[in-house]
């Protein structure tokens, strides 16, 4: 086990799973992401699954009372299985989170608290939005924050391209609200003001880009829609605590060793 953390969304580990190692559900649902398998995996209470490939996984053991709170439609129905199928294809979003994760979770001492359960709720809310609600449409939200099909429209659409240049009125606009009522709605469904949530998401994005190690710090400042790279590094500290070159000199690939 590499890294392990708590909260009230259950547990979240990073391992490096040895080939033909079983991974176990207990009493809560699991979400296993394998780096390299294209697949994320699903376990029910009790199930478990074989990777036959010795990877690195973020494997989360999501709260039942906590997932039953959110997302009561699928995950409050009783003697139900909340996840009908073992496996699904890793979508972009999901491999994106999982990236994330894992990298928020090597460089703990950068990770909030808030940031990591702010990226378990948007693992789940991709998840039912790809696997689930496909087959039980609005049926999937019933209950939950997001029921409200125009927020849900505008959380797409912020997750769609995260930048500062977003204009948060022109959103309202686009899925048919007015000002106030949006960023009220908003809050409400979602427990964030929509700049707030923007917010995350380009932090989101941006530890992913640092992390890799791959183009000019500039040019992540670019991508999220920074005016000045200076922005972009006051942004940066002030939302994770240190300047981008800093996490990056600390994440870029100084992985611990396996084993």
């Amino acid at each position: 086990m590499l890294r392990m953390f708590e909260g009230r969304f259950g547990r979240v580990v990073l391992e490096e799973l040895a080939a033909g190692a079983p991974v176990r559900a207990g009493e809560d649902p699991a979400i296993v992401m394998v780096r390299g398998t294209g697949e994320i995996r699903f376990l029910n209470p009790g199930e478990s699954c074989t990777d036959a490939y010795g990877e690195r996984a973020v494997v989360f053991h999501a709260s039942s009372a906590w997932l039953a709170q959110g997302f009561p439609a699928v995950f409050a129905a009783n003697g139900a299985k909340a996840f009908p199928q073992p496996s699904e294809p890793l979508t972009p979003r999901i491999r994106q989170l999982a990236e994330a994760l894992s990298v928020e979770m090597l460089n703990d001492r950068f990770m909030s608290a808030e940031r990591l359960e702010f990226m378990l709720g948007e693992l789940v809310i991709s998840i039912l939005d790809a696997y689930h609600a496909r087959q039980h449409a609005a049926a999937t939200w019933r209950g939950s924050r997001l029921e409200d099909s125009r927020i849900r429209r505008a959380v797409a659409l912020l997750r769609e391209r995260p930048s500062k240049e977003m204009n948060i009125d022109d959103l309202a606009s686009q899925v048919g609200l007015s000002r106030s009522r949006f960023y009220d709605l908003f809050q409400l469904c979602t427990g964030f003001s929509p700049r707030a949530y923007l917010d995350l998401l380009c932090v989101e994005t941006a530890i992913t880009r640092l992390a890799s190690g791959e183009g000019r710090i500039s040019d992540v400042s670019a991508e999220l829609g920074f005016s000045a790279q200076s922005n972009f590094t006051r942004f940066f500290l002030q939302h994770v605590g240190v300047p981008p070159s800093e996490y990056r000199r600390s994440s870029t690939r100084k992985e611990p060793p396996r084993g």
